[in-house]
């Protein structure tokens, strides 16, 4: 029975929202030209969530404390 490994890329993300969004648009033509059902697509897909999690953190930390 063969393994399948997905690669998990833990390098630190920056923390601007515009270089996040350039690597998002990266990630998407990537997840976008790999074939369907492959490890390849399968890690840009990882990819982009990671990258919009990092995103959403920045904007929370940006909106006012409500209260």
């Amino acid at each position: 029975m063969a393994t399948t490994k997905t690669r998990h890329d833990a390098s630190p993300l920056p923390d601007s929202r515009e270089a996040l969004l350039v690597l998002h648009r990266a990630a998407r033509h990537r997840r976008d030209a790999a074939p369907l059902l492959s490890e390849e697509r399968a890690a840009a897909s990882e990819e982009i969530a990671r990258i919009e999690v990092h995103i959403a953190r920045i904007e929370r930390a940006m909106d006012p404390p409500l209260g």
